[in-house]
């Protein structure tokens, strides 16, 4: 069986606790993972800089050629893992096996992943909005005619990552060409992404000393949070409440991402249904980039039945079938609760799920060791029914009527939203609105990325600040 070592600043270490990651399906062990604890994390972290040292000793325009190489690496090399190697293969069907995604969907996040790494010149040219890297390395320099100055924020970033979609380790690749250590949590089915990438960067030639791998518990992620100056977390809304406010973590918790038809067009919807679809179905809906939400003024239950019809088609595919659109839920419970909340819900008056009537029996799907949630469609009648402000993680979505004029009072806060209108004044609301994260003007999908602009929260702001500078 593979074993998984913790890294500690690039030094495979084993455990003597260790947890089996299963095949979601059969229950076959596929890895024993070794599992860090908060001591080991807290030890660890007073070595940072060294983590920071070790990384500036390489000019930044060399760490992104060799995070390019590690790019092709990644997607096409066998690289080590345990006491072999994995190749590109293995890693795709251990990831399905481990975190229910079909090994299509992982394939399509590896090549994500890919692309991220083989541009991160272009997206950090544009996040530093075409700041010379090297003043970050030295501290200061001269930008634009000016004198200015930069000061790391943290000599590594701490990350406590989910299992739900490898897409959101695209968030941390930027930082290792801006020469700050990495210190990585794993979601517990999810320890394949962090490690492989991690060994594509050492055979690439980034110094090993500058990042950390801490399998673990919640213990070991609160100590991540607790000892690093700057992090990332991934969570619901609990998550965020309780880390809102807090300047040295940046939280990722839900998109509530929606598609907002305006007035002027919403008697076009049928052109705009492929969309739709896409931006629900994309992924298994598992991103915070899927749409969750289409609020329109008129036609709401004409569109809601319409892509229910669409979705009704998508089943439970075993993992390796090129037609599977599904993820697999591999936390026993977790879909049972889901369903029973979605029926909770709608005993309220006011919403009626759309899909019911394609389906013989329930939209949960229950199999011997993991269960699957097929695509539900609600509507509802007005902003205030309680569905109208729900999320879950496979292709659900609301399709709220709500007037224009009270839209966007009532959406609460979006990562993600599309308007589609040509309506110059509606056009200029959305623009101004500061509960919209990422703005499509347009026929956009929400889950189309411009990897040139910021998500939730621009990265080179977070880890480095400026500062007045002066010299004699």
């Amino acid at each position: 069986m593979i074993h998984f070592p913790t890294l500690r600043w690039g030094k495979p270490y084993e455990s003597l606790e260790t947890d089996e990651v299963r095949h979601f399906a059969t229950g076959e062990p596929i890895a024993r993972v070794s599992q860090a604890n908060p001591g080991i994390v807290a030890r660890d972290l007073r070595k940072a800089q060294k983590a920071r040292d070790a990384l500036r000793g390489v000019p930044a325009v060399e760490l992104l050629e060799r995070v390019r190489k590690a790019a092709d690496l990644f997607m096409h090399a066998d690289l080590p893992l345990g006491d072999g190697t994995q190749s590109p293969e293995d890693f795709v069907r251990q990831q399905s096996a481990t975190t229910g995604l079909s090994e299509h969907m992982a394939r399509m996040n590896m090549d994500k992943l890919r692309f991220v790494l083989e541009h991160l010149d272009e997206i950090l040219d544009s996040l530093t909005r075409g700041l010379d890297l090297e003043i970050l390395t030295r501290g200061y320099g001269e930008e634009n005619g000016l004198m200015r100055s930069y000061q790391a924020t943290t000599p590594a970033l701490g990350m406590v990552l989910p299992s739900n979609s490898p897409g959101v380790h695209t968030l941390w690749l930027p930082v290792i060409p801006m020469q700050i250590g990495l210190v990585l949590k794993p979601g517990p089915q999810e320890p394949w992404t962090p490690w492989r990438m991690a060994q594509a960067f050492f055979e690439a030639g980034v110094p090993p000393e500058s990042i950390s791998i801490y399998p673990g518990g919640a213990d070991v992620g609160a100590a991540v949070l607790k000892d690093t100056q700057r992090s990332l977390i991934f969570g619901g809304l609990p998550t965020v409440n309780a880390y809102r406010g807090n300047p040295g973590v940046q939280v990722h918790g839900p998109g509530f991402s929606k598609i907002l038809l305006g007035e002027d067009c919403v008697d076009d919807w049928e052109q705009h249904l492929d969309l739709m679809v896409d931006s629900v179905l994309v992924n298994s809906g598992r991103s915070c980039i899927n749409c969750s939400g289409i609020w329109a003024p008129r036609h709401t239950r004409e569109i809601a039945a319409a892509l229910a019809e669409r979705l009704a088609g998508v089943e439970a595919l075993p993992p390796d079938n090129d037609g599977a659109q599904l993820a697999a839920f591999t936390v026993k419970g977790q879909a049972e609760a889901i369903n029973g909340d979605i029926d909770e819900t709608l005993k309220t008056p006011g919403a009626e799920d759309m899909t019911a009537v394609y389906r013989s029996a329930s939209r949960w799907v229950e199999q011997e060791r993991c269960d699957y949630m097929l695509p539900t469609v609600v509507h509802c009648d007005s902003p205030e029914h309680p569905m109208a402000a729900k999320e879950y993680m496979f292709p659900f979505a609301t399709v709220v009527q709500c007037p224009q004029d009270k839209m966007l009072g009532a959406i609460g806060d979006t990562l993600v939203g599309t308007g589609i209108t040509n309506d110059a004044a509606f056009r200029q609301q959305l623009l101004d609105a500061d509960n919209i994260d990422r703005l499509n003007l347009g026929p956009v999908p929400t889950i189309s990325l411009n990897w040139l602009q910021p998500h939730e929260g621009n990265i080179v702001d977070f880890l480095y600040r400026a500062r007045a500078f002066q010299e004699a």
